[in-house]
């Protein structure tokens, strides 16, 4: 048996609060992600060289790669821990306590010692200052969803929750395009000062977030609750009572970020290290592919709010299966050109199909009493497998010219996985807000009407 739904206006949201909820979520993201993804790429670039210099090359860039992984281990201990406060105390305070957390663990990582200075204290702290980092990821992006979900109208969830995915490609983009001239450096000057600087920027990315969110309203629906009393006093009981069968569908669908980590951590460290291809350019495809995910992301969004969210994310799912395999093949291949075009394909469209929807398919699973908890922990738990896909691609399918093909082929497995997952869920576009995470037993009424773009 379900939990009731919570009582909450069905009326048209206030004048502007679904903008300014989106837009809110779309720079704390943008400003959490940078951290996040900063640490992607100097683990791709530098870290096998000054933390693990003992280990030869191939596996040193192995070692790595696992400590961007590790930060994906934290992210269910924060989700569980983040998602109770964030639907028992309310969504602003984990949104600016997570923002905070990863701010300090970041600028941290860029005042550590190398190997060569102290030893093996240097990859010990690295590893330390990466779980703070996925402590602080766990509860980030379902805290964003539920409080912009909250605000948007009943048929335009899509489109406005989009804009929390949208922000963690602004952030993608930013700490990319930080590391090219880093990138440029000469070798001496790289390892030793200038991959640290991206790190030391965070100290003004997390004064800026703070203030941003520090003056974020909580979610109407959450005021409510705590009004009437009907917050739960212990939300992963009601969770996990009510609604385990939508943890494990978020949990297993959510392994399509696994397209992500494959792209962003795999494949520059494949081209770079493994084909001797240029850094720079790289590292470009990956800025304009984010860049093009800002347009298409919030146009998918639309779409799913018109013909669902299930076709959506599954055409994206499917297609991101197929073109891994072209674009880690363009690699192999050396050819600039058709690595730029099967990249802005497949990362910045395609897979924007699926980054577009999940951020409302996953949160309307679920009431809103537990709405944070449920949509933390499913995603993240899925999101630590994510996190370790570059690294488990890596070792099962070599370290040689060759592995691209068995990188591919585990990438579309996963792709699958997903597709499995979200077929097999309830469609929820026509649902009104207030009947989210219930079993419905008449005929859902008509959407409210939307606001005006």
């Amino acid at each position: 048996m379900r939990d009731h739904p919570t009582a909450v206006t069905t009326g048209p949201p206030g004048q502007g609060q679904p903008r300014k909820a989106a837009l809110a979520a779309w720079i704390g993201s943008a400003l959490e992600y940078y951290d996040f993804f900063i640490y992607g790429t100097a683990a791709a670039l530098v870290f096998g060289k000054i933390f693990f210099p003992d280990s030869d090359p191939a596996a040193g860039t192995l070692l790595a790669l696992a400590t961007f992984g590790v930060g994906y281990l934290a992210r269910p201990v924060g989700a569980f821990v983040l998602g109770h406060v964030g639907d028992r105390f309310g969504r602003k305070k984990v949104l600016v306590f997570t923002v905070m957390l990863m701010g300090a663990a970041t600028f941290l990582v860029g005042c550590l010692p190398t190997y060569g200075q102290v030893g093996l204290p240097a990859p010990v702290l690295l590893v330390l200052l990466r779980l703070a980092q996925g402590f602080s990821a766990g509860g980030e992006q379902a805290g964003a969803n539920s409080m912009t979900l909250e605000h948007a109208p009943a048929d335009r969830r899509a489109y406005y929750t989009s804009f929390t995915l949208n922000g963690t490609q602004a952030g993608q983009i930013l700490a990319t395009a930080i590391f090219l001239p880093v990138a440029a450096l000469p070798e001496d000057q790289l390892l030793s000062w200038g991959w640290r600087v991206p790190f030391w920027l965070s100290a003004v990315v997390m004064v800026a977030a703070y203030v941003i969110r520090q003056k974020l309203a909580e979610t109407p629906v959450f005021e409510q609750e705590a009004a009437q009393g009907t917050v739960a006093g212990l939300p992963l009981a009601v969770l996990f009572r009510d609604h385990w069968a939508d943890v494990l569908r978020v949990m297993v669908a959510a392994v399509i970020a696994s397209v992500s980590t494959i792209f962003t951590v795999y494949a520059l460290s494949y081209a770079v290290n493994t084909m001797e291809l240029e850094k720079t350019p790289m590292l470009w495809v990956g800025v304009l592919a984010n860049a093009a995910a800002l347009v298409a992301l919030p146009l998918f969004g639309g779409l799913a709010d018109r013909i669902g969210r299930k076709p959506v994310f599954i055409g994206g799912s499917l297609g991101c299966a197929v073109l891994m395999f072209a674009y880690l093949w363009a690699i192999s291949e050396g050819d600039y050109p058709l690595i730029f075009l099967v990249g802005i394909l497949m990362f910045g469209v395609v897979h924007s199909a699926t980054g577009g929807v999940w951020p409302a398919f996953y949160g309307e699973m679920f009431s809103a009493r537990v709405r944070l908890s449920g949509t933390a922990i499913g995603t993240q738990i899925g999101f630590a497998i994510a996190g370790f896909a570059p690294s488990i691609a890596g070792a099962i399918a070599g370290d040689g010219p060759d592995a691209w093909l068995g990188v591919s082929i585990i990438t579309a497995v996963l792709c699958l996985v997903n597709v499995a997952a979200v077929a097999t869920g309830r469609e929820t576009y026509k649902v009104p807000t207030e009947q989210l995470g219930t079993r419905p037993t008449a005929a859902s009424p008509a959407p409210a009407a939307a606001e005006p773009a």
